[in-house]
């Protein structure tokens, strides 16, 4: 046969060097995806210039003007040129591409920008006069004089009118500019001492403010949680526990919700490394094996975490859009968030979220009731009951017998007024056989008796496998696996830690591992199914939880089978047991699950119910 091969030219191709334009478009590609790519490099910029105050402007979602203000230090007349060329930049000098202290260090995103948009630059330097320069598709222009106060000016227009083939894959101008919301929302977390501002000009010359933030002042703690009330919410922050940990030279910093306030997706999940926004998934496996034990897999945590260690245990260079790190010692990281969060939601004890009420008062609605019976058309009484009960409103007495005839609903109350200061009061009643009426100091709680002390025997049952460890169960004849040499090796690298556990595993030859215990409380497991669920996790994650969350999920099993059933009826003593051993476990105020064992009421919101204020 003398057919060529199709993929063969007859012409040999040539090598070529691509000229400066090209090599600007092509990076681009993947430092500016999109407009919210833009203004997160330009941000970025005024932040290393140590910028207080930064100001940014839009026209139909970024794609027709992009104008970003800041009262940086600045750059000099001389530099403008240098500025705009491939790989210039005054962040770093290139002899440590680990010891990386700003946000910016590629010296790609000025370049890249004018290659596919026309750009504009005025900046002022404090020691010498403000200069102009301009690109428009990669062709610079020259130096000229301008007029600024201080800082820089930089306007980037018609984004993507060199490569109009970019235009068609962005989507609406409202998912634009919400997404460079999101961007500036997230360095604005970062930079609690900086104020920023979003200005919309798509629909009037006057511009809209769309997001506004000023400048914090006080301790960290204090400047972290009014940034976050600004743009997460007051509710954010008053269901979430303070973090202020630390280990080996990393330490860890922020607010972590309750996990009573929880999310049906990820989105309230902003995590830093340094001060930089990150979506690391070793960041995120961590997150949810913190929360493992108190949320089911279709709820997600809220947090702001923020990550500081020495810039060489961190590489930031892993992607050009820096979202993405690695860590010299992911472990150390993953171990120091997991803790943390465990110990900082342990300490608020048998705490619940505020909207667990809210939501509970928006269930309230009035029912159409009947027309009202005037006591003149109600029927006469016989004249030998007591003028109290006559007097009192129609079904009074009936209600009475009622109470005499439900021991459910009645509570003896001798000793109710001793118990009335606690956080969860003093037990009145049990209505339903299941729900718990306390009335506290200063409102009521209302109690799931079942999902309460389900989770207090879950607890329990924790602590007592923590201090006598979990009970292995030796096979009369070992289970052999047959895995790659590389996934045996990685398993067996973790058999301490599997061990502990109960799962005890072995070297058989090449590529094979002999199972010879396995943790007694799962019963008769597919250890070859398991020890492929760990490999999975440890290859995602670097560290599985596969083993402890099928052990805390047969505890938790138990406990609930365990636990007081739904219907029964329960004493005072009982019910006022229940509610002080509550308040003296962790995680109490949730159950397995996630949701709510109680409903906090105030005095106040009872009374708004009935239009008593």
């Amino acid at each position: 046969m003398n057919a060529s091969h199709p993929n063969i030219s007859a012409d040999l191709p040539q090598i070529r060097q691509l000229d400066e334009t090209a090599v600007n478009r092509i990076a681009a590609g993947e430092v500016v995806e999109r407009p919210a790519s833009a203004v997160k490099e330009l941000v970025e910029n005024a932040l290393d210039a140590g910028a207080t105050r930064i100001e940014i402007e839009l026209k139909d979602g970024g794609k027709t003007l992009i104008r970003v203000r800041d009262d940086g230090h600045g750059i000099p007349s001389s530099d403008l040129t240098l500025a705009l060329s491939r790989h210039a930049t005054s962040k770093i000098d290139g002899s440590d591409l680990l010891n990386i202290h700003t946000f910016g260090f590629r010296g790609e995103a000025l370049p890249s920008m004018g290659a596919v948009g026309r750009m504009m630059i005025v900046s002022r330097s404090p020691w010498d006069e403000a200069a102009e320069i301009r690109v428009d598709g990669g062709v610079v222009g020259p130096t000229k004089p301008a007029a600024l106060s201080r800082g820089t000016v930089v306007e980037l227009s018609d984004l993507f009118h060199a490569t109009p083939a970019r235009l068609k894959f962005l989507r609406s101008d409202r998912a634009e500019t919400q997404a460079i919301n999101d961007v500036i929302k997230r360095l604005a977390m970062a930079e609690p001492y900086v104020g920023f501002t979003v200005r919309d000009y798509s629909k009037s010359d006057e511009g809209r403010v769309t997001f506004r933030t000023d400048p914090q002042s006080g301790n960290l703690f204090d400047v972290l949680a009014g940034r976050l009330r600004q743009i997460l919410g007051a509710e954010f922050v008053e269901n979430a526990v303070a973090i202020d940990a630390e280990r080996e030279g990393i330490s860890l910093t922020g607010y972590a919700a309750l996990p009573t306030y929880s999310r049906g997706s990820a989105v309230a999940q902003f995590l830093f490394v340094n001060g930089r926004p990150v979506r690391d998934k070793l960041l995120i496996g961590a997150l949810r094996g913190a929360y493992s034990d108190f949320l089911s897999r279709d709820r997600h945590p809220a947090c702001a975490l923020f990550l500081e260690c020495d810039p060489a245990e961190v590489d930031v260079n892993v992607h050009p859009a820096k979202a993405e790190v690695r860590f010299r010692q992911p472990g150390v990281a993953r171990g120091l968030i997991v803790s943390a969060l465990k110990h900082a939601l342990a300490e608020a004890g048998h705490r619940a979220s505020t909207t667990v009420a809210g939501a509970t008062l928006g269930a309230f609605r009035s029912e159409p009731v009947e027309p009202r019976v005037y006591q003149m058309d109600r029927p006469s009484l016989g004249s030998g009951q007591p003028v109290a009960t006559a007097q009192a409103p129609m079904g009074f007495a009936e209600a009475q017998s009622g109470f005499e005839q439900t021991p459910s609903a009645r509570v003896d109350v001798a000793d109710e007024v001793q118990h009335q200061d606690t956080p969860l009061g003093a037990a009145r009643a049990q209505v339903h056989e299941n729900y718990i009426i306390a009335q506290t100091s200063d409102g009521m709680v209302i109690v799931d008796q079942h999902a309460a002390h389900e989770r207090l025997v879950y607890e329990k049952l924790k602590r007592q496998m923590a201090e006598s460890g979990v009970a292995a169960q030796a096979l009369l004849i070992p289970e052999i696996v047959d895995l790659s040499e590389g996934d045996a090796e990685r398993l067996l690298s973790e058999a301490e830690v599997l061990a502990r556990f109960g799962l005890g595993i072995e070297p058989f030859g090449a590529g094979a591992i002999a199972v010879r215990e396995t943790p007694a409380i799962l019963g008769e497991i597919n250890a070859e199914a398991m020890l492929r669920d760990i490999l999975d996790e440890l290859d995602d994650l670097g560290q599985s939880q596969t083993l402890v969350d099928r052990i805390e999920a047969v505890l938790s099993r138990v406990a609930c089978h365990g636990s007081i059933r739904s219907g029964r009826w329960m004493r005072s003593e009982e019910m006022n047991a229940l509610l002080r051993e509550m308040e003296a476990t962790p995680h109490s105020g949730q159950c397995n699950h996630g949701r709510p064992t109680y409903v906090e009421l105030k005095l106040a919101d009872i009374e708004r119910l009935f239009g008593r204020t």
